[in-house]
């Protein structure tokens, strides 16, 4: 699947940019560690060559704290298109400014930043209005182009399908047009606050507000992965009145119950419509679809996704149109890349669903919102998620035991030889083969 993705957008070239993907290494030749991918479930903790300034607006980060997504494992299973080897991975990463271009005015070095997981331009229709995943010169990929009729902006780390930039699992990240995809972070924020900024936290918030959920609604999450577990917690915040939360690992059920849900065992309930009808006679308001798309449910999507007649499964899709009232809204934030079969446009229509596909997250319409209203007042914490703190070296091991779910593992701080001593209320540094046998 990688070498036809990547002869066919060799074929349809390049789409122009403003940015380029590459960096040029340093003079002195210095190298870092860097998480790199090299096939299917193949990722390796390399030495690779330090970023320096490439274009006039670049900032050099050099990283502080990183982790790694659910979506980070569709690049592990090779999932994603346009995959090369040597790629290397990750799209959460904060730390400090090291080197500035020379047309970079509003920061300095050592000065503490979060990088959003999109690269935007800052000048286009979207940027204008805050849309930064939704740039549209950031992507060198004709062959998204193609697929969608459109592209997302580049992101650090996800494939040459997203624009072939070098992600954030590594000891330093070249950001370009660093002054308006970085964000400076209040001393008084600890990383552990500030990292999520990056991703979970403004997605996890995009989904609730752009499926608007408001106050007094009955709201269904899909997924209790930390996507799920902060989509809760806005819900909450945004004034649901009950929520139903569906998922099959035991601790996340447990976590959500904790937080007042009613819950719902999919290992254990096999028709979750039904299920969901007898709590909620009619239907819900709101659902959301936090989960994934790579571990299919039934036989038949299990087999059509071997014989590659599908890259996506609509299970979780087709559950929440049947599960939601008459005019009822979905949202899906969970991260599909291709196509799907059998999805029940025939209950859509008729029903009158709002079927809402919420996109990758705009981080920077919402990150200071949640930086200085939220986090900063002390209303959502963000380190309730995270499960285990280990060293960059650490990283390939990590995957492993991320894919399997090994430990109670969901959200983990990634450090660095240049990471501070891990805050109050974080978990402290352990090695995965403590914990992931």
């Amino acid at each position: 699947m990688q070498a036809a993705a990547n002869t066919t957008q060799s074929k349809l070239g390049q789409a122009p940019t403003v940015v380029q993907p590459q960096y040029k290494p340093r003079e002195d030749g210095s190298t870092m560690k860097a998480l790199a991918w090299f096939g299917t479930t193949d990722v390796r903790v390399i030495d690779a060559p330090i970023p320096d300034i490439t274009e006039p607006d670049d900032v050099i980060v050099k990283v502080t704290g990183t982790t790694i997504c659910g979506s980070d494992l569709h690049l592990y299973h090779g999932e994603i298109l346009a995959l090369q080897k040597g790629d290397i991975l990750g799209h959460e990463f904060m730390g400090v400014v090291d080197r500035v271009g020379p047309n970079v005015r509003n920061l300095s070095i050592g000065q503490r930043v979060v990088a959003s997981f999109q690269i935007a331009c800052g000048k286009c229709r979207y940027c204008k209005q805050k849309l930064s995943s939704f740039c549209d010169n950031t992507n060198t990929s004709s062959l998204q182009n193609y697929m969608y009729g459109t592209r997302d902006a580049g992101f650090f780390g996800y494939s040459h399908f997203t624009g072939g930039f070098p992600g954030g699992q590594a000891e330093y990240v070249r950001v370009p047009i660093g002054e308006v995809n970085l964000l400076p972070v209040p001393n008084e924020v600890p990383d552990e606050d500030a990292l999520y900024l990056s991703d979970v936290l403004p997605t996890s918030y995009h989904c609730v507000v752009d499926t608007g959920v408001q106050e007094g609604d009955t709201v269904g999450i899909w997924g209790l992965g930390p996507i799920g577990q902060c989509c809760i917690r806005w819900a909450k915040l945004k004034g649901a009145s009950r929520i139903i939360a569906i998922d099959q690992v035991p601790d996340r059920l447990q976590r959500a119950k904790d937080e007042g849900c009613e819950v719902i065992d999919f290992s254990k309930v096999k028709d979750i419509t039904k299920k969901v009808h007898e709590l909620v006679p009619g239907g819900l308001d709101v659902a959301l679809d936090c989960g994934t798309f790579h571990e299919p449910k039934t036989l038949l999507h299990k087999g059509m996704k071997m014989l590659m007649l599908e890259t996506d499964v609509p299970e979780t899709a087709n559950e929440m149109i049947t599960s939601v009232r008459k005019m009822g809204r979905c949202g899906v934030i969970a991260a599909y890349a291709g196509f799907t079969n059998g999805f029940n446009i025939g209950a859509l229509m008729e029903k009158g669903v709002r079927f809402i596909g919420n996109g990758q997250a705009p981080v920077h319409k919402y990150w200071k919102e949640i930086l200085h209203d939220y986090i900063m007042t002390g209303k959502f914490d963000p380190k309730f998620m995270i499960s285990h703190r280990v060293p960059l070296e650490d990283m390939a091991k990590l995957y492993a035991a991320f894919d399997k779910r090994v430990a109670g593992i969901e959200k983990v701080f990634v450090e660095t030889r240049f990471s501070s001593p891990p805050s109050a209320g974080s978990p402290k540094l352990t090695r995965v083969d403590e914990w992931a046998r």
